[in-house]
Formats: C-alpha cells, structure tokens, sequence
C-alpha cells in the first residue's frame, strides 16, 4: 500500500494548552520552540533532565511530577508523547485519538497523528522538512535538507534574483580572521545582497570570487584620495555609493570596532544621514591564537588577556598604551599589528620587569591555508622574526598559554 503524505500546515500555539508526556531529551529538543511559539505548555513526567527542570524554575512551563494519567489531554490543542514507556505512550496517544488532539508520538511515528519536521529559520521565514516515506525516513537525511536550505537563505544563494533583498545604505561587515568560513552568516548574506563591496586588503579575499559578476568591488587601498587622507576619502566612497541608492558592503578583517577604524566610518556616515549597518567579525585576536591551538585563557595559567594594538612602537609619543603596565600583568598579552615592532615592545617589556624567557607565539596568516606559528620568547623573538622571515599579517601572543597545547610549526 502506497505511503499517504502529510499535509504540512503551521500550527498557532499562542496561548493554547500544549501537553508534552515525558521529560527527557525529546522533549529537551522540542520544548524551546513550544516555548517561543508562546504555548500554554504542561508537562508531566516524574521527572526531566537538568535543562527542562530549569525551564520550569525560569516558569516557561508548567510541570506536575507524575506519570501520564487518563484525562491529561483533554484540554489540549496538540501533545508530545516522549516518554520511555512504550505502553503509556500507546495510552496517551489513544486519548489524543479520542479528544481529536493532533499528537506526536517519540517512539512509533507510524502511530501519530502527526510527525515533526527538521525545522530552520532565516530572516523571518520558517523551513520545515518532512519525509513522507515512512519506510525510509531518517532524520538525518531531513536534517541535511534543512541545513542545505536554510544556509543558502542566509547566504543568499537560495533567493531568486527578482527577489533578491536590497536594502539601500551601507553595512560594515567584520569579515573574519580570513577563512571564508568564519564569516557570519548574516555578513555572507548582505554580501549576496550588495550592490557594491568596499574591501580592506586584510578581508577574506575568498568571498569575493563568489559574488555575482554584477557586483562592483572596490579595492579600499587603492581608492584615489588626492588632498584626502586615505580614511577620508574610503568615507566619502562609501557615501557617493549609498546616496545613489545602492546597497553597499564595507568588507573588513575581523571585526569592524577592533583596530578597524569602524567608527570613523559609522561616524561619517550618520553625519551624511545615511543608514549604517554594523555586522561584528570574529576578531583574529582570539580566533588566530585558537587556530593555533593557544587558548588566550586557561584554568591555573591565565585569567585575562589584553589585546593592544603595535604599530606604533613603545616610545614613540603617539602610543597611547601603557606599556610599563602591561608589563606586571599576569594574563595573555595579544598583540595586532606588531611584527615590525616586536623587538622595541618585547625589549620594553623586558625592561618594566616581564621575564625575559616568557613565551612568545607569533601566528601569520592565521585560519588561512598559509598559516604558519613560530615560536620564542621575549629575549629572542626580535631576532627570530628576522631569521624565520615572519611577515604581517601576524598575531602575537606573549604569556604562558602560548605552552599549554601542542606547539607546532608550519
């Protein structure tokens, strides 16, 4: 006998009594969208793991600590039958039979009235996969589906061009540590939505070849700025373009407000009242160090880290750091932009009392297939820069932690 399809169909739940029959990791899963759906959820289970119990204590729902009894569901518009008792499942769904509750059974979806899809969300609208073969459903296999789905609402690729979002103005958008993958999902998305992309040379180079052919990419580097200074004429670009209606992306390494000269930007452009967008990136300053395998904190090693910035050494009159400082604290010191400066900073580190052989990780080309890690300590890294030839862009890491985890070196 052929396998009937479900018939899909969203069900409102605000405020209507929703009956979940057992505690478990079932319903773990499936209680935080009941709960965002605004049910009126009663759950009834002798007991529930650590995670449900605290959404009881938090009174997103009600939970009676018993088992099932005849009558639980009378008042229901829909239940979740999850228990480990397959003869109490079987008793329940049998009232939800009587009482004409749709009811979704954990351990036999051939008896349900109604199955649970893989479900996703993007920008307002819902994705809900159902497999309708029975014989071959594996949730797995649905779960995929969802996922293949909905990223490729986030990203963009999934939206029809006359479709495509356009939202005039400009968003600066935090690229990440160079991997194309450690963009976030909402700044792969505006991408695919923009009409322009603004681009730092130290942004993740790789998502530029995925952008549409009509998308006009501008190298920030090479922006013509004549009596401008370079800042100031990235600004009026990103300013001429918006005032034309198009939607703009100002690509950046990392995240847009550390060491990005984010806020000059956003600045510039509520003074020109145009709509700014701000998409945080995963800064390097923690995620190259981790890619390194180098916790910038760890248990008994480091409580704090601190992330400076080097390209100004520390005696020149425009450092704004207070190196002597830096020197007596205990942490994880971070340090952007300071390859070309390194000797000056681990000799005024030294100088101020930090301990000559305190190591000292320098990662280039961090998340990116050229990755590489060298090692030394403060009395050696400024010759070792020089033998080993290390350029920027490069993460320096000074503390213990650059010890906890394997040391490798590529």
């Amino acid at each position: 006998m052929a396998e009937h399809p479900a018939y899909p169909v969203g069900l409102r739940l605000t405020g209507r009594r929703v009956v979940v029959v057992g505690g478990g990791q079932v319903a773990q899963r499936r209680l935080p969208a009941l709960i965002a759906a605004s049910a009126d959820i009663l759950l009834v289970s002798p007991e529930a793991t650590p995670s449900v119990e605290a959404m009881a204590d938090a009174g997103e729902i009600t939970w009676e600590r018993r088992p099932y009894a005849e009558g639980d569901l009378a008042d229901a518009w829909y239940a979740l039958i999850a228990t480990s008792d397959h003869e109490a499942n079987t008793r329940a769904s049998a009232e939800a039979e009587r009482h004409r509750v749709w009811c979704v059974r954990s351990d036999d979806a051939d008896a349900a009235t109604a199955w649970t899809p893989a479900t996703g969300h993007s920008e307002g609208v819902t994705v809900a996969i159902l497999t309708t073969d029975t014989r071959s459903r594996d949730p797995r296999h649905t779960a995929a589906i969802r996922d293949a789905v909905v990223e490729g609402l986030r990203d963009g690729t999934l939206v029809a061009p006359h479709h495509r979002t356009r939202t005039p103005g400009v968003a600066l958008v935090g690229g990440g540590p160079g991997d194309p993958d450690l963009i976030t999902v909402r700044g792969r998305r505006l991408l695919a939505e923009a009409d322009v992309v603004i681009a730092d040379r130290l942004g993740p180079r790789d998502l530029l070849a995925e952008l549409p052919p009509h998308v006009e990419v501008i190298d920030a580097a090479k922006i013509p700025y004549g009596r401008y200074m370079a800042q100031e004429a990235i600004n009026n670009a990103l300013i001429e373009h918006a005032k034309q209606g198009k939607s703009v992306v100002r690509l950046k390494g990392g995240d847009p407000f550390v060491f990005g000269r984010g806020m000059e930007e956003a600045q510039a452009l509520a003074e020109a009242g145009i709509p700014c967008t701000v998409v945080p990136g995963i800064s390097s300053s923690i995620s190259v160090p981790g890619a390194a395998g180098i916790p910038v904190t760890h248990r008994g090693v480091a409580h704090e880290f601190t992330v400076v910035s080097g390209h100004v050494a520390p005696d020149d009159e425009r450092s704004l750091v207070d190196w002597p400082s830096l020197a007596k604290l205990t942490g994880t010191l971070v340090i952007l932009m300071g390859v070309d400066k390194i000797g000056k900073i681990a000799e005024t580190l030294v100088a101020h009392g930090k301990p000559a052989d305190t190591p000292v990780a320098l990662v280039q080309e961090g998340t990116t297939a050229a990755q590489r890690r060298v090692d030394a300590t403060l009395a050696t890294v400024a010759e070792t820069v020089r033998e080993q030839e290390v350029k920027p862009p490069a993460v320096i890491v000074i503390g213990e932690v650059v010890t906890v985890g394997p040391q490798t070196s590529a």
